[in-house]
């Protein structure tokens, strides 16, 4: 496995956060849910810690715009590792490290997410977009490990759709 950041990042700017969901919106909308895709998160809803659905779920409201993950199936991995596995860490970067190794975890420039958040606050955006990468090269390898180790079942696919699309 390459423990590098040379996935290809495409990076855009926006000059405001709507019109940046109007893009993620876009993005959805136009390529992932013409994939057989399904959103993949380490930790993504839960209450104290679980960030990216409430994060975005706010933040889409916020602006008064539609959901637009709805037909996406969602799975978080973390509840396979947590079921499914004998790990003594329960954080994303700790659960690679003792499944993978360090990897990644040597690439990221935080040694927790809290850290990301200091810097977000700060401005200093480079530390925090490969932060992010990390994470997402992370929990892809992790999603790779556990379809490769459990079985259908252990895994709760999720729908996104609001129960109603009325504004």
């Amino acid at each position: 496995m390459n423990d590098t950041l040379q996935t290809p990042v495409q990076l855009t700017l926006h000059d405001s956060e709507q019109e940046l969901l109007n893009e993620l919106a876009t993005f959805v909308t136009s390529t992932l849910t013409q994939r057989d895709a399904k959103l993949v998160a380490y930790n993504g809803e839960r209450w104290n810690g679980g960030f990216d659905l409430p994060f975005l779920r706010t933040r889409f409201c916020t602006h008064g715009l539609e959901w637009p993950f709805g037909t996406l199936p969602y799975v978080d991995v973390m509840d396979v590792f947590e079921k499914r596995f004998n790990t003594s860490e329960d954080s994303l970067s700790g659960v690679y490290g003792e499944l993978v190794g360090a990897g990644l975890n040597d690439l990221d420039p935080f040694a927790d997410s809290g850290e990301a958040v200091t810097v977000w606050e700060g401005g200093a955006y480079e530390p925090l977009i490969t932060h992010n990468v990390a994470d997402i090269r992370r929990t892809r390898v992790l999603m790779e490990l556990a379809e490769r180790y459990c079985s259908k079942s252990d895994f709760s696919m999720k729908s996104l759709e609001p129960v109603s699309n009325e504004g």
